[in-house]
């Protein structure tokens, strides 16, 4: 071999060990265990779309979940799990209290996503533009048809209509218009469309098919509180109907509220309906009471109601049981009402019936309100899963969790990253004792946070730790569909 071929050769074999050893190199690199932000260790980790149910350590890097793995990981922060259940972070889709208060108790409860999907706004930008950075948890909103009739109709109430929005036919021009503004909300990123027609009495069965259409035509979820009445079965035929004729989703709110005794016949009708391949889902709380607005039209004709119907409201602000006298004082006034007009028997049938997802219905003000807003989430997984027994813990977890998540998906494809366990899963976590986990609100002291909550995370950030809020690490980000429209 010529001298020249032996160095060519030579420089040929240098290479190619230069080359092996740096392929060493990498593979050991790969190989060192990597130092997560965050690890969440010894935990019981249940993921509700896997079905995962076992001790696991969880790896967090900044936003996302990046390692759920069965041998310990190295985190520059570690919190300890042991003996404490890892979920995802609960969704509530129906939370009217979007303020700082109703976040924190919300948090408190296991809550990182709060989103107001029955009553909504008119205005889309303006609702996300006054939370931004702002939140400590995850916040989220619906262009509701309720808002956008009383601005249409001229109706000055505060929540929910009291005037014309409630009580006046609609023109086929003010429907029009009214389409045209659900249309630019949708255009600018809400979540749903928000209906509550049992306050909208005037608005006919064709008014309602026409907003079912536009949501229908952005591939839209209707959150409806059906129209109300002597017979409920009415105005879940009128949601489901309209679903059915439109090709909307349809999803019922606090279905054992607006049910009551009819129960167990709205969850068969939900079901067949199902069965029936239409998209229908349905929501409940776990309270025998509700809450609205007194000069709401769902009390419109309670003048003529037997004196003993008004024992079943209590005033928010005192918590007072009413008479026909307060009633009528407090009605011309105006404020919050709870209404004690359920039975145990027919909310643990919705809670445990597996159509049904929790969700809050929460609204506090100042320290006033129902306990529903505080307790919800930890009411459930304390009374119904450990006590009672009535729906075992993970399915209470999928309700939470992954059902609402699935609910949203189609129009919001963030939601595919959030109720799950599970690598490049957002980070939005709930750590919380089984043993211990239970609601602490009250009627007469609706605010106390719930106990048994150890940690929860929000896009990575410990909100609560060791059972105690950090206010200070405003983390919610806006849950939003995609803008189509400048």
């Amino acid at each position: 071999m010529q001298r020249s071929e032996r160095a060519r050769a030579w420089t040929v074999l240098a290479l190619l060990v230069t080359a092996g050893l740096a392929g060493i190199s990498e593979v050991r690199a790969q190989q060192q265990p990597q130092v997560y932000d965050i690890v969440i260790a010894n935990g019981r980790v249940i993921d509700p779309e896997s079905g995962l149910d076992a001790v696991r350590h969880v790896g967090i890097v900044e936003n996302k979940i990046r390692a759920v793995s069965e041998t310990p990981l190295r985190g520059r922060l570690v919190l300890d799990a042991t003996g404490m259940v890892v979920a995802p972070g609960f969704i509530d889709l129906h939370a009217h209290g979007q303020t700082p208060e109703n976040y924190r108790v919300q948090a408190l409860d296991g809550v990182t996503t709060a989103l107001e999907l029955e009553v909504g706004t008119e205005d889309v930008d303006r609702w996300y533009a006054e939370r931004g950075g702002k939140a400590l948890i995850n916040y989220g909103v619906s262009v509701g048809h309720i808002r956008v009739r009383m601005q249409v109709m001229g109706d000055s109430g505060a929540m929910l209509p009291s005037g014309p929005g409630a009580s006046r036919v609609a023109s086929p021009e003010e429907i029009e218009r009214m389409k045209e503004l659900l249309e630019r909300g949708l255009k600018r990123g809400a979540v749903a469309v928000g209906f509550g027609v049992t306050y909208t009495p005037a608005a006919t069965r064709w008014e309602i098919l026409e907003m079912f259409r536009v949501a229908a035509k952005y591939g839209a979820s209707a959150h409806i509180h059906v129209r109300g009445g002597a017979d409920s079965l009415i105005g879940f035929e009128e949601a489901i109907a309209a679903g059915a004729i439109t090709g909307t989703p349809v999803h019922i709110v606090h279905i054992n509220s607006v049910s009551t005794s009819a129960t167990p016949k709205t969850l068969q009708i939900v079901a067949e309906a199902r069965a029936r391949k239409l998209d229908i889902t349905a929501e409940a709380y776990p309270y025998t009471a509700g809450m609205t607005e007194i000069q709401s039209a769902l009390f419109d004709g309670w003048e003529n109601q037997p004196d003993e119907w008004f024992g079943r409201l209590q005033w928010v602000e005192t918590g007072e049981r009413l008479t026909r006298e307060s009633f009528r004082r407090y009605r011309s006034r105006g404020g919050m009402v709870i209404l004690h007009n359920n039975t145990e028997d027919m909310v643990k049938l919705a809670i445990a019936s597996p159509l049904t997802m929790i969700a809050s219905d929460g609204h506090l003000e100042n320290g006033k309100g129902h306990p529903r807003t505080a307790g919800t989430y930890s009411r459930v997984l304390g009374r119904y899963v450990r006590e009672q027994k009535a729906l075992s813990l993970t399915e209470a977890l999928r309700k939470m969790s992954y059902m609402p998540a699935k609910r949203l998906e189609f129009r919001v494809p963030a939601m595919r990253d959030k109720g799950r366990i599970r690598p490049n899963a957002d980070a939005d976590i709930v750590v919380f004792d089984p043993n211990t986990i239970i609601d602490r609100a009250t009627y007469q002291n609706p605010a106390l946070p719930s106990a048994g909550m150890k940690y929860v995370l929000v896009n990575g950030v410990p909100v609560v730790r060791e059972g105690r809020l950090d206010e200070s690490q405003l983390q919610g980000r806006p849950v939003r569909a995609l803008i189509s429209e400048p």
